[in-house]
């Protein structure tokens, strides 16, 4: 490229354009000017050189620097090279063609040790459970080292096991599309890299069998609905001596028919007579473990909240219980006798503000009248 060229003015952009937009804009000029798109057009050749130089200096800040204040003069000695072939471009940028066009220009090995797969479980527990914990067993179906071959795959155990003929145990096979190296999965091996043989008939070749297996699970203390636990090493086993995958147990916790769970806290809704409520009393609340006696003051008024101490949900994976809060709802009678609806009437009368004073006047008018 010759030195009066202005590299932004190749890529389209601005000086002041950033880091993405430099980027975006050679992807686009590397799309259009590819030459397995134009072959055998010199301009798209000389075009696609001319980006991919461009490109080179922009993407650097320290080149970009010197190219800015000196032009292409600063740009000796800093070990940059005019591209001369596809190849240079290729391996300068094998990182940025393979985020552009999903490609590789290098092999890459398939992991021969595969880790197992995770496994999920839901298990539903019993509130009094999900409080002060359990131990319990449960029941799944994993995969397992086959018996019969040790896990190979193979008749003969995985003795004498040799590098596949056709990927030469790369487990990839490449091919050329024009300027680019694509790797897709070894279609005789799997992916794995190892000549098959003959399959195992116990397992078909996979290595793997599936079993029942009765699984000790420790439910601590404090657990909530929604809660996942881990167990590490309890998931399917690997392929090829890989480790194996966990175990994610969700917990679903019942209800309690007297108590809500709000955090460590529980609320409890306690029935309470308006007459109690006026007068006080000493009730007996239950809790979880049993029942605690609560004094209600004399003038107590619907939904009033008292706190009971230490009486909650032990917290997980600290020190110290919730409290357990009670929350008055005060019962209206139903159903009352004569004599019960008479003495409410006149306690109401009693209670009536100004009500004495307004038969008083009402007296004293109709004696003045008279």
């Amino acid at each position: 490229m010759g030195e009066n060229v202005d590299y932004y003015q190749v890529l389209g952009i601005a000086r002041d354009a950033d880091p993405e937009e430099i980027k975006k804009a050679y992807r686009r000029l590397a799309l259009k000017y590819h030459p397995d798109r134009n072959p055998g057009d010199k301009t798209a050749e000389d075009q696609f050189k001319a980006a991919a130089e461009a490109y080179e200096v922009l993407r650097d800040p320290q080149k970009r620097l010197l190219y800015d204040q000196f032009g292409h003069a600063g740009l000796a000695g800093t070990g940059f090279n005019h591209f001369s072939t596809f190849d240079s471009i290729f391996s300068s940028f094998s990182d940025i063609f393979n985020d552009f066009f999903g490609f590789s220009n290098t092999a890459q090995t398939r992991p021969r040790h595969q880790p197992g797969r995770d496994l999920y479980y839901q298990l539903e527990i019993k509130f009094q459970d999900a409080v002060f914990g359990l131990e319990t067993g449960i029941d799944i179906s994993k995969a397992v080292p086959c018996q019969e071959c040790q896990g190979s795959g193979r008749r003969d155990g995985g003795q004498g096991v040799r590098a596949c003929s056709c990927c030469q145990g790369y487990g990839t096979i490449t091919r050329l599309e024009g300027f680019f190296r694509i790797n897709t999965t070894c279609p005789h091996c799997g992916g794995t890299g190892r000549d098959v043989g003959e399959p195992c008939l116990a397992c078909d070749g996979r290595g793997l069998a599936r079993q029942q297996k009765r699984v000790t699970l420790k439910i601590p203390a404090g657990v909530d609905d929604g809660t996942r636990l881990r167990l590490r090493g309890e998931g399917d086993a690997g392929l090829g001596g890989g480790p194996p995958g966990d175990l994610y147990v969700d917990l679903k916790v019942a209800q309690h028919p007297l108590f809500q769970r709000e955090e460590n806290n529980l609320i409890y809704r306690a029935q309470l007579s308006f007459v109690d409520a006026a007068l006080g009393t000493e009730v007996e609340i239950p809790t979880l473990t049993g029942s605690v006696p609560l004094v209600i003051p004399a003038g107590t008024q619907p939904g009033a909240r008292f706190t009971i101490y230490g009486e909650g949900v032990p917290i997980l994976r600290g020190n110290g219980r919730g409290n357990l809060i009670v929350e008055l709802d005060l019962r209206t009678p139903t159903n009352l006798t004569p004599r019960q609806e008479e003495l409410l009437r006149k306690f109401l009368a009693t209670n009536r503000p100004g009500k004495g004073k307004s038969s008083r006047r009402q007296a004293a008018a109709t004696k003045a009248v008279a």
